[in-house]
Parts: structure tokens; C-alpha cells; sequence
């Protein structure tokens, strides 16, 4: 699974050319979206309730999720006016980090609203891991996939863009097997997020 991923040849794009060219595709007629999200340590500067999760003040973080809301139902009448089916899988290790606990909270508000997201994990893939994380990538279609790229600190800063169909299919294979063996989004959240204490997070 993912084996011809590696050997993908890709165009290397910063994040504006990266968000420019995700548009054009995703207004273009494809009909399905898969996000494959790996990485478990993030910076999402800019979004006021992950700023109060950074500076330490978890509940002020809950709290201003909701400011979302509108912005996010937008997005998926969006996706629903162009016959997009959108699909996220959100792989999580254990101990869960701060920012995968902080990030399911604003996930539970994307499910509530209609989004379609399953958590798989990451012990239950060991096996396939065993060389490398699965991709963390965003398929649009059969048209373009892009391996989303972050620095060092885990702040985005663009992606690698794939456009060999063969390959795309392949991880968008994948992804579906794994999409299917994921938990369902809520029956996760409760059996292991709603059961944590506050995370302990130092200022970011």
C-alpha cells in the first residue's frame, strides 16, 4: 500500500501557488476530495482558538471553535453545490498529543456540520509503517494530489504536486482501505478524547 509513492515525480509548489492551484482544480468538476492527515504536531497561526490552545488556555480554546462555524457549513454547501464528496481520515498515535486532542474538538464541530471524517489508529496500521508514515496528502479526484509539506516547526508551507493518474489512483486505493477499517468519528471521540484531562501545553 503507498509502495509507488515514494518514487512519485512531483512539482514542488510554496503555499500561495499551492492554494491558487487546489482551487482551480477543486472548481473544476471533480467529484470527490480525500485528505489523509499523519502528522501529529502542528501550528495553525491565525485560527484565535488554537492560539488560546498555544498560549495554554484550554478553555478559551473549546470555547472559540465555534467562531468556525459559519465559515466551515460555507465550505460544505460549497462541496455540495459542485457535487464533491469530501472525505478526511485523521491518523492518531497514542499517548494523543496536545494538538491531536485540541484538533478533534475542532474535527467533532466538521463532523457535526456534515463533514465525513473517521480516525484510524496509527497502532492497528504498524504493519504498513513499517518503513515509512503513510502519505499525508489531498487528492482532488483523479485530476491532482498533493503531499502537503510543513517545516520544522510544523508551520505549512506548500506542497508536492502529483499529477500521474496510475499513482493517484494507487493512493487513492489507500486510502479508501484505510478510510474503511478507520472508527467512526464520534464513537472514537468519546471512547478516547472526551475521556482526557486538559492537555499540559507550554506557550508556542
Amino acid at each position: 500500500m503507498f509502495d509507488s509513492f515514494p518514487l512519485g515525480v512531483s512539482e514542488r509548489m510554496d503555499r500561495p501557488a499551492y492554494h491558487a492551484d487546489f482551487r482551480r482544480i477543486y472548481e473544476s468538476g471533480i467529484t470527490y476530495l480525500n485528505k489523509l492527515e499523519r502528522g501529529q504536531e502542528f501550528k495553525e497561526r491565525g485560527f484565535p482558538s488554537w492560539e488560546a490552545f498555544a498560549a495554554g488556555d484550554w478553555e478559551r480554546s473549546l470555547s472559540l471553535i465555534g467562531e468556525k462555524r459559519s465559515i466551515y457549513a460555507q465550505q460544505f454547501r460549497e462541496a455540495a453545490r459542485l457535487g464533491i464528496l469530501e472525505r478526511r481520515l485523521r491518523v492518531v498515535e497514542f499517548p494523543v498529543t496536545p494538538y491531536v486532542q485540541w484538533e478533534l474538538f475542532v474535527l467533532r464541530l466538521r463532523v457535526e456540520l456534515g463533514d465525513n471524517i473517521r480516525v484510524l489508529d496509527a497502532r492497528k496500521i504498524s504493519e504498513i509503517e513499517e518503513s515509512r508514515c503513510v502519505p499525508e496528502v489531498v487528492i482532488l479526484g483523479d485530476v491532482a494530489m498533493y503531499e502537503v509539506l510543513y517545516d520544522d516547526d510544523g508551520n505549512a508551507m506548500g506542497s508536492n504536486r502529483f499529477t500521474d493518474k496510475a499513482l493517484i489512483q494507487e493512493v487513492a486505493n489507500g486510502f479508501n482501505v484505510l478510510y474503511e477499517r478507520a472508527d467512526d468519528f464520534d464513537e472514537f471521540f468519546i471512547r478516547e478524547i472526551s475521556v482526557l484531562d486538559p492537555p499540559s501545553v507550554e506557550a508556542q
